[in-house]
């Protein structure tokens, strides 16, 4: 009877920690869903705002005043002045020019001294041109030497002087009779021998030579004054393109 009893209670001792153990430690269970050490997951929505984005908010909320619209303005030179704001009176410009022509390469390279802390950049080029070195009085050339000395002793012989026969080079047989730098000086000359009754003939004589040339770009263009800084007359400028 003893055995039987400690049986049954054996039993419902059995039940009683089998329901304990099943509908009791469901929190405590669902309290450790995870391994131990590592962190429980979150849905997005369950996580609170972070403190800097609401403060973030608060800190660009308009002001309850400031929402309220501003009048229409009813001028149309005031809405044409907020639409069209004037430019800064500082604003600067930028154009590029051509300074020259510079005689040598030592004038362009003290101009673009003194120019140098009013520039962004500038550079130096030559360039080839033709210049007049004055005015050649002389008759045509002859078909050989003899003929040449023949024209110059008839000129002798009308008692004209300062005269010469050209004996070699691209003039050769042609009776010189003088160079000269101004052309009124030149024409007087030739008149003289043309009045004597000689085919006589003026030509200008030409050579190429450099010339030196600065192209710029101002820091400013519009308040540039480089002729405050050169002061030689023959020198000029024009417009150019910016490299």
């Amino acid at each position: 009877m003893v055995l039987r009893l400690l049986f049954v209670l054996l039993i419902a001792l059995n039940i009683a920690v089998g329901a304990w153990l099943l509908l009791g430690q469901n929190d405590t269970h669902a309290g450790f869903a995870t391994d131990p050490g590592v962190p429980k997951l979150h849905l997005l929505s369950e996580l609170p705002p972070p403190a800097t984005t609401v403060a973030h908010a608060a800190s660009v909320a308009p002001p309850a005043a400031a929402a309220a619209p501003a009048p229409a303005s009813t001028s149309p030179v005031g809405a044409n002045a907020a639409a069209a704001s004037p430019p800064s009176a500082n604003a600067l410009s930028y154009a590029c020019m051509a300074l020259g022509p510079f005689a040598t390469q030592e004038d362009l390279r003290i101009a673009r001294s003194a120019l140098g802390p009013q520039l962004l950049r500038a550079r130096a080029r030559q360039e080839q041109t033709t210049q007049t070195r004055g005015w050649w009085v002389h008759l045509p050339p002859s078909p050989n030497h003899a003929a040449a000395l023949a024209q110059a002793r008839q000129l002798g012989a009308r008692n004209i002087q300062d005269y010469f026969v050209v004996s070699a080079g691209d003039n050769q047989n042609t009776v010189s009779l003088g160079l000269f730098k101004d052309p009124a000086n030149a024409r007087k000359r030739r008149d003289e021998i043309a009045a004597a009754g000689f085919p006589v003939q003026m030509s200008e004589r030409t050579e190429t030579v450099p010339e030196y040339w600065l192209d710029l770009m101002p820091t400013d263009s519009q308040h540039f004054d480089w002729r405050s800084r050169i002061h030689d007359p023959a020198i000029g400028s024009h417009s150019t393109g910016c490299f």
